[in-house]
């Protein structure tokens, strides 16, 4: 847990501490706003609710978004292959730069799941697949630019449908 925290601080950008210090300064604003409404007591309450509820979900969305926004980026399998002689699945795909920045480096998340043909099944297995793979692109990529990268997901012996999701994180 304190690895992941040290390197979310890490990978903060300039554009991160201004997110947080905005939303901490509207917060006292709206503090500072409700002490001056005191007398106005259902108003003074509803400001201070507002208040907290900017504190506690503005800097998740606000980093979420401002983060797609800056890193945006097209993912594309181009092939994926159940290895005969090793119990292992090859993922290769296209990532894209869309964005106006350097990706300096950018960490590719695949994962499998199943295909049960049950309605509701379906639309819970894509957020828990029973195998991940990992790769980590430490090669600048500039804009409008195209790498090709190669996964592994690894053991893989399902043999039974499945479907694959990929997703890339940049910075």
């Amino acid at each position: 847990m304190k690895h992941k925290i040290i390197s979310f601080i890490d990978g903060l950008i300039l554009y991160d501490y201004i997110l947080f210090g905005a939303v901490i300064a509207l917060f006292i604003l709206f503090l500072i706003l409700a002490i001056l409404l005191r007398k106005r007591v259902g108003l003074s309450i509803f400001i201070i609710l507002i208040a907290f509820i900017i504190l506690l979900l503005a800097p998740t969305l606000g980093y979420i978004q401002l983060h797609n926004f800056l890193y945006k980026n097209e993912i594309k399998i181009t092939k994926v292959k159940q290895l005969e002689f090793t119990n292992a699945l090859l993922i290769e795909g296209e990532l894209k730069n869309s964005s106006k920045m350097d990706f300096h480096t950018c960490k590719i998340k695949a994962g499998a799941y199943k295909v049960s043909g049950k309605k509701i099944l379906d639309m819970i297995y894509p957020y828990r697949p029973f195998k991940h793979g990992y790769v980590k692109l430490d090669t600048i990529i500039k804009p409008k630019e195209t790498k090709h990268f190669k996964l592994f997901i690894e053991p893989f012996r399902y043999k039974r449908d499945y479907n694959i999701t990929i997703g890339a994180s940049c910075r």
